[in-house]
């Protein structure tokens, strides 16, 4: 145990919480968290299993009679405690009379002064935006409307200033609206590199790829089972890129995904020119050198992934979001793609249909707001009825570890359980620990288990050593996690942590008792490249879920910072 460990340890032993959460509170709050939280015991709230009601018996029990409600550490800590529980749900702010509300509800006596306290405190920021939509003013009327009065949000810093910059960044590209190619050029581009490559490219993609070669900012929407047009798309974008000078990037946010890509466009180009990598390898080089910069599966980023990468774009650079729409949106903060289509500050384009086959078409019919009966006829999509959440467990494990791998020869290892829980005999975690047992028994975490890094990224890992523990990623890169309690089994994720991902075998588990909406089902389905196997437990509010629950709403400023600038 390091030495910051145990001076946490002994400060929650003095005010009564378990010391097993030292670790965590050491990542959270740093190396000088024992000082910090011996000061302020609201720091509790920066854990998400902690409440309101367990922080506050641990700042009586630690500070006496000094731990009063009205406390300006407390109330600080209710204003930044509603904001991360309103980032985890993917806001990136808050409007202030309902923060103050949500705050009040917690406890605070003067709801006003407990934002004001966060405030001052650097825990909330204060955005305030006069963004006017209305296209009902007529000039030709008397007199001078008034100006309406400010929106003001207050954010997280981090993500408050993230989505800010991320507005700023995407202006900055706006601003440089000089085209890499003139149109024809750029479609006599994309036709010589089909010729040169051996494939056809279809007349949408085609237009598509003139847009992003004439607009610094392009969201080029995509549909589902649509990597081999990606692939198609991506060498198209090589040759403008050669051809005009500029040179190319492509990101995908995670190494799987790129792994998945290139796999994809090496099936077209034995000795692919392109090379795909992960957003993080990628951005870690900032500045980038190329003028056109292409991000992959980018429903998945968040505003502070998509400010990294804006910000390591050089001016002048065409930026290319290339999205599937009806995902749904980033496991952390923010709507990036929807924001910035919906400012019409971008262009939008439309990749061309991928293959038909019936994983395409249940994801299509999801995306309508149906769960469709598919035919299927090589086992491309099998549908299995539980009744219970663990019946539903046995059933993924069953498939991943034998039906799979026996009828359709694809290794348990090329497979990918994604489930609408965390929690529960069919969540993320007790199907983990199935697996665990299954595949690779062991206590905690083992040399041949599947992991996930926190960043997203998911491998296996090989050893444990002074450095940290060792994973290898997804196309045989290796990385040094310096923190092995950050991993988490992967076998079985949740679908915001399968966000980025493409496997060619998904078990996609529906426990009962779940909230089912169309984006996460479709999420869900459409990172299958090969088959998918529907776990249903529900007992018949998929069909519902999908059918009425068509959208995540998430507050986010990203329209308003764009419209702005």
């Amino acid at each position: 145990m390091s030495e910051a460990v145990e001076q946490v340890s002994a400060v929650l032993d003095r005010m009564g919480a378990p010391p097993a959460l030292a670790p965590r509170l050491v990542s959270v709050l740093g190396p000088h968290a024992a000082l910090d939280l011996d000061t302020d015991p609201w720091l509790l709230l920066r854990l998400p299993q902690v409440s309101v009601e367990q922080a506050d018996y641990c700042a009586r029990r630690h500070l006496g009679e000094q731990a009063r409600p009205d406390d300006p550490r407390r109330l600080a800590a209710l204003t930044s405690h509603v904001l991360r529980r309103a980032a985890a749900r993917g806001h990136t702010a808050v409007e202030d009379k309902r923060l103050a509300t949500m705050v009040g509800q917690l406890g605070a006596p003067d709801p006003p002064a407990a934002v004001s306290a966060a405030e001052e405190r650097e825990e909330a920021v204060l955005f305030e935006s006069t963004d006017d939509t209305d296209d009902d003013f007529d000039p030709a009327e008397d007199g001078v409307p008034d100006l309406p009065d400010p929106d003001r949000h207050y954010a997280l810093p981090d993500v408050g200033h993230a989505e800010q910059r991320l507005g700023e960044q995407l202006l900055r590209l706006i601003g440089g609206n000089d085209p890499i190619m003139d149109s024809a050029t750029a479609g006599e581009t994309v036709d010589t590199a089909a010729e040169k490559f051996g494939f056809e490219v279809t007349r949408a993609t085609r237009d598509a790829l003139v847009t992003v070669a004439l607009r610094p900012l392009v969201v080029l929407r995509q549909g589902p089972s649509s990597l081999p047009e990606l692939a198609r798309a991506v060498l198209c974008l090589h040759l403008i890129a050669e051809d005009s000078q500029v040179g190319l990037s492509v990101a995908a946010p995670t190494a799987q995904a790129a792994a998945a890509l290139q796999d994809a466009v090496a099936e077209l180009v034995p000795d692919p020119p392109v090379r795909v990598e992960s957003l993080t390898a990628l951005t870690g080089r900032a500045p980038l050198e190329t003028g056109l910069v292409v991000l992959t599966e980018a429903m998945s980023a968040g505003v502070s992934t998509a400010a990294q990468l804006a910000s390591a774009c050089p001016d002048g650079a065409h930026l290319v979001l290339a999205a599937d729409p009806h995902q749904a949106p980033s496991a952390s903060p923010g709507r990036v793609v929807i924001d910035v289509a919906t400012s019409r500050t971008a262009h939008v384009a439309q990749l061309g249909e991928g293959p038909a086959g019936p994983v395409r078409e249940l994801a299509a019919g999801v995306a309508a707001g149906e769960v469709p009966d598919v035919a299927a006829p090589g086992r491309e999509v099998v549908r299995v009825a539980a009744s219970s959440a663990e019946e539903a467990a046995h059933r993924a494990v069953q498939l991943i570890t034998d039906s799979i791998p026996r009828a359709l020869e694809i290794a348990p290892e090329h497979a990918q359980v994604v489930t609408a829980r965390e929690d529960g005999p069919a969540g993320a975690h007790e199907l983990n620990a199935a697996f665990k047992e299954r595949i690779n028994p062991g206590r905690g975490f083992d040399a041949g288990d599947r992991v996930m890094t926190a960043s997203g990224d998911q491998g296996h890992l090989r050893e444990v050593n002074a450095d940290g523990a060792v994973v290898e990623l997804a196309g045989g890169a290796r990385t040094t996690v310096s923190d092995p309690g950050s991993l988490r089994h992967a076998w079985a994720v949740p679908v915001a942590a399968a966000h980025g991902g493409l496997w060619p075998a998904v078990v996609v588990v529906l426990p009962p008792d779940t909230p089912v909406s169309r984006p996460q089902v479709y999420t869900a389905l459409t990172r299958a490249t090969r088959h998918v196997s529907l776990v249903d437990a529900t007992g018949g509010t998929l069909e519902s879920g999908v059918r009425d629950n068509a959208a995540l709403e998430r507050t986010t400023r990203l329209v308003s910072v764009l419209r702005e600038g």
